[in-house]
């Protein structure tokens, strides 16, 4: 199969869709990988590493998607790469669907077959894809919450772990998943006060056990969120709800009872966000202010540490490429975790949850493409 690798183009994204080191699996194994000149800069890969690797260079985006079977990205294609896909082609890379309908839109209207690395699963019934970036996601979130704590950044100018004789920052975490976790770990690790809040009792047991009494668990309730927001420095929003839009969790009205200089770090804003007054936010503008609250919704966090994540996600998604690679869309048929990332196919939308937060029909096609473009 010809694999293309375009240069990422969402503002500040240093992530590349293949690391050299994955670039030889494939060429090893037989298929022709194409990457745009350039598009492992963001990584400190240049071409070079990339020819040794087996890949062939391309002058432009333009002769990837032209060149290429299947895409392999990072982030979700802009307006401008929906333009460019074909039909029958593949697109395997992060979509978040359930946010965006004129994404969906655009690539309904290509017919190319788009594979979302968010909805493929595993036999545990997690999303081996999502896990990686969400655990360096979870530990920067942490990062971006003590910066924006710091009075000139507009926070409450409270210092995450305190000092001795001096309280630390109440922390809360909303959703105990792999974000969450790793946001408690980072939290728990500089002396922060931590709360996680959850509704799977099981899960709230494990995490429990995980740091041995080190943060408090609670069950999830309208009442125990509100009260812990409202009592709290940092607020992480690490819900989700795989391929649907994020629970929103903070409204609104909440914010102006919240203390001032108070920091939410919406890490779920890929896909929509967890709380009401989320607005997805860029490295070079991370922050914004509502009621004196601080708003942190960088909407592709890991792509600040690029060499870190691109490695970590190509760990998880090159088993997956390679059985693409191999056998085209028909490794679907054979791997019902690789079918469970399936999005968009044949101009519809195939997963039920992107569907059905999208307003669009699933069985009807031609239905759905006419509900979309409306």
């Amino acid at each position: 199969m010809r694999i293309g690798i375009p240069t990422e183009i969402k503002s500040d994204e240093f992530r590349v869709g293949l690391v050299p080191s994955s670039v030889r699996e494939l060429t090893s194994r037989g298929h022709e990988v194409v990457i745009q000149s350039g598009a492992g800069n963001g990584i400190f890969a240049d071409n070079a590493a990339y020819q040794e690797a087996g890949a062939r260079i391309a002058a432009s985006a333009e002769d990837v998607f032209r060149y290429a079977d299947m895409i392999v990205k990072v982030k979700e294609p802009q307006p401008i790469e929906c333009e460019r896909f074909r039909p029958n082609q593949i697109l395997f890379t992060y979509l978040h669907l359930a946010p965006d309908p004129a994404q969906a839109i655009g690539l309904m209207q290509s017919g190319v077959a788009a594979i979302a690395y968010e909805t493929v699963t595993d036999t545990n019934g997690g999303l081996p894809l999502l896990a990686p970036m969400s655990e360096v996601a979870g530990r920067l979130s942490i990062e971006a919450a003590a910066m924006a704590l710091r009075r000139p950044a507009g926070g409450r100018g409270v210092l995450l772990g305190g000092v001795p004789g001096v309280k630390p920052a109440k922390v809360v975490v909303l959703g105990g998943g792999v974000v969450g976790a790793h946001a408690a770990r980072m939290a728990v690790g500089l002396g922060a006060d931590v709360t996680i809040i959850d509704k799977s009792l099981p899960r709230l047991r494990h995490l429990d056990e995980l740091f041995q009494g080190r943060v408090t668990t609670l069950a999830s309730t309208m009442d125990i969120i509100e009260h812990e927001v409202l009592a709290s420095g940092v607020v992480i929003g690490a819900a989700l709800v795989p391929g649907a839009s994020a629970p929103k969790l903070v409204t609104r009205a909440m914010l102006k009872h919240m203390k001032k200089g108070a920091v939410l770090v919406d890490v779920a804003i890929d896909q929509g966000g967890c709380f009401e007054t989320s607005k997805p936010t860029t490295h070079a503008h991370p922050t914004f202010e509502i009621d004196g609250v601080v708003h942190y919704c960088v909407a592709n966090m890991p792509g600040a540490v690029p060499v870190t994540s691109a490695q970590a996600l190509n760990n998880a998604t090159l088993p997956f490429v390679i059985q693409l690679a191999d056998k085209g869309l028909a490794a679907l048929d054979h791997n019902p975790h690789l079918a469970a990332g399936l999005n968009v196919k044949d101009g519809r939308i195939a997963h039920q949850a992107v569907a059905r937060s999208l307003g669009f029909d699933t069985l009807d096609g031609a239905r759905s493409f006419q509900v979309a473009a409306e």
